[in-house]
């Protein structure tokens, strides 16, 4: 399988790091806090998936995240809650799990700022594109939920992006944080 996606242009190395985020994902998901006035759990996904991007480059973390969205939509249990399968991706919080395949591209747009730039235009950069990425997830989950769940758009924001978006903001910035230390050391030059 590894000669076939090498064949295809794609490095063991790529593969790991590619499936590795795919299980950061999986396991951020599991840190999972139900709230009893939302179908949306607390997680620790949205980290995840700017981090994919973040170190990873737009393509690649694209792909880890298409990687844990399929997995998940096979039936492993890698979504919230230890759940899995298509009827977590047609249900009220399946809008969020699709957008994280372009959430991660768009924060992958400051990969090569995480890798080269100065520390505090790194960390700004990796914000400001994990920001955009955070944007398009609430857009579609926010839009998924509404049609889904029958919510108004109003209802919908507050229940499915109002209280999350302070928390989600602080995890934005520690995936800065953390791309800013780790990238230079996991660059793909280095491989």
């Amino acid at each position: 399988m590894v000669r076939l996606l090498e064949r295809e242009g794609l490095s063991a190395y790529t593969i790991t790091r590619v499936a590795l985020m795919a299980a950061v994902t999986a396991v951020a998901a599991q840190i999972s806090i139900p709230l009893p006035f939302s179908p949306v759990p607390f997680t620790f996904q949205v980290l995840a998936v700017v981090l994919s991007g973040l170190l990873l480059g737009p393509y690649q973390g694209a792909m880890s995240q298409v990687v844990y969205v399929l997995i998940g939509a096979v039936g492993a249990p890698v979504f919230a809650g230890f759940s899995g399968g298509l009827g977590q991706i047609a249900g009220p919080t399946g809008g969020y799990l699709v957008s994280y395949p372009v959430a991660a591209a768009l924060a992958g747009l400051a990969a090569r700022s995480m890798r080269e730039a100065p520390r505090r235009r790194a960390l700004l950069s990796g914000f400001l594109w994990g920001c955009a990425a955070l944007a398009f997830i609430y857009t579609l989950g926010v839009a998924w939920l509404s049609v889904v769940a029958g919510l108004p758009p109003v209802v919908a924001v507050a229940q499915g992006v109002a209280p999350f978006v302070v928390f989600d903001v602080v995890k934005v910035g520690l995936a800065a944080l953390v791309a800013v230390g780790a990238a230079p050391a996991i660059a793909p030059s280095r491989a």
